[in-house]
């Protein structure tokens, strides 16, 4: 069918790979960091000037990287507001990331709307500090006058499409994205412009929502542009995940994600309610502590790295001779509980030992996201299949713990950037439709990541006796906390 190109504007950096349209198989790959300095000079990682996005673009593109290039798929982070005037313009730096300015911003649009409750039914999640519609209740309090000048909302990869296709007077975004916005109902497919208005101060102009095969437009050049995704969607569709499918990231927090036929309305607020890049759902429920749990663990036994605090763990056994570990050191999101502290419990002579300390944090860190699928669980999601991403799972201590905690198969990709490659593959979805050879309904069939596959075998039982026990000291020290 031809070449194609996904490219990941990535918080730090712009990563582009070139693929065989049928296949999938990477042919050749570019990259070229962020600047890192905020456009104020004031230091404040949250505020990017989107000229920057394209400045990376360029860079990583550069050498003739895109020459036979048919389509090109765009993916960038996600929670990301690019606020425009009614020319066109930038009213401000693009707010990204996990801001944390926006934090009372989030409770304010929760009590002006009615409670979590009322979020969770309009739109599948309650407001968070890192998400468009809280960023615009904090630019409207905060930078009132750059608020009344917003005309436009557009997220990263939508201003990116846009400035691909040369600025045309149509905006675009797709379903994954538009899903993450705090505006847009996975469960309706439609925006609410009264939860912008009540953010912002007024109403907005907001990109056309269009299907997960369709183009965004066509170059000047011919090339075809897709509708562009969230990175977590894109990363999705990359991976090849389906029904049946949950995949758990292991970053600073953690975050639990699987497809399901139908959005979600969780009254408890744990699960986000998003679309993913196919025309299926992407129920996701976070927590707060992971890899934090690790790296905390690591200092208070005066281990260089992580790497040294997994072999240390392998010197324990399961269970980790009764110590358990409830992660909350950061408070927790799921369970809801803000203001809470971790809790270290069954203390005897003989489990007071570092190795033992350790493995007990392996084994906090990978019950709380069993709790986090559990939820998922809980509320009808099939999960047979667990991928495990983030560079601490490539540690011997959480390929031994997972399978068995998580009762399922878990599979460990090789890395890679996925959300690239789900934006090729979307791409190729796009120029497929386009030229009928591929149906609407159906994405191209790419092989599956190389990946490292591990059974629970033998240790489920074992792994399944210390999953209880953490429950158990959890629902003694919090009783309650995880039901809806």
């Amino acid at each position: 069918m031809g070449i194609v190109a996904g490219l990941d504007s990535a918080p730090d950096f712009t990563r582009i790979v070139v693929c065989d349209a049928d296949t999938g198989a990477v042919l050749r790959q570019g990259y070229a960091p962020h600047p890192v300095e905020s456009p104020d000079g004031g230091g404040r990682p949250s505020d990017v000037d989107p000229q920057a996005w394209l400045l990376s673009l360029g860079e990583a593109a550069g050498g003739g990287l895109l020459e036979g290039v048919q389509a090109i798929g765009v993916s960038a982070q996600a929670n990301s507001v690019v606020p425009l005037d009614s020319q066109g313009n930038t009213v401000r730096p693009a707010m990204v990331g996990g801001d944390k300015r926006s934090q009372v911003a989030a409770a304010d649009l929760i009590d002006a709307l009615g409670g979590r409750e009322a979020w969770a039914q309009s739109v599948g999640c309650v407001p968070q500090a890192p998400q468009p519609v809280t960023k615009l209740r904090w630019l409207a309090r905060t930078e009132p006058e750059a608020a009344a000048r917003t005309a436009v909302l557009l997220q990263a990869h939508d201003w990116l499409v846009w400035q691909l296709l040369g600025r045309p007077a149509r905006r675009t975004t797709d379903r994954g994205g538009a899903s993450g916005t705090g505006y847009w109902s996975a469960a309706t497919g439609g925006y609410r412009p009264d939860l912008v208005e009540l953010a912002l101060g007024h109403q907005a102009m907001l990109p056309e929502v269009i299907g997960p095969a369709d183009a965004a437009g066509t170059t000047p050049e011919g090339l075809l542009i897709s509708a562009g995704t969230g990175e977590t969607m894109a990363a999705a569709f990359g991976l090849g995940i389906g029904l049946g499918d949950a995949v758990v990231s292991l970053g600073a927090s953690g975050s639990v994600m699987a497809v399901h036929p139908e959005a979600l309305v969780d009254q408890s607020g744990m699960i986000t309610s998003l679309a993913d890049a196919t025309g299926m759902h992407l129920p996701v429920v976070t927590t707060l502590n992971a890899v934090r749990t690790l790296r905390g663990t690591a200092g208070l036994l005066g281990l260089p790295d992580l790497e040294s605090l997994s072999d240390l763990a392998m010197k324990s056994t399961p269970g980790a001779h009764g110590l358990v570990l409830l992660p909350y050191l950061e408070g927790e999101r799921t369970p809801n509980l803000p203001h809470t502290a971790g809790t270290l419990a069954g203390l005897r002579r003989e489990s007071m030992k570092p190795e033992h300390l350790a493995r007990a944090a392996f084994e906090g860190m990978l019950c709380g996201l069993a709790d986090a699928l559990d939820v998922l669980r809980g509320r009808g999601v099939d999960v047979r299949r667990v991928f495990l991403l983030g560079a601490a799972a490539e540690l011997p201590a959480v390929q031994a713990a997972a399978p068995a905690l998580f009762g399922v198969q878990v599979v460990v990709p090789q890395p890679a950037d996925y959300a690239a490659i789900g934006a090729a593959r979307q791409a190729a979805w796009a120029l497929g439709a386009s030229q009928g050879t591929l149906d609407p309904r159906t994405p191209p069939a790419w092989q599956g990541a190389v990946a490292q596959v591990l059974e629970p075998g033998e240790e489920l039982a074992v792994g399944q006796a210390v999953r209880q026990q953490f429950v158990s000291v959890r629902e003694q020290t919090h009783p309650g906390a995880l039901r809806a």
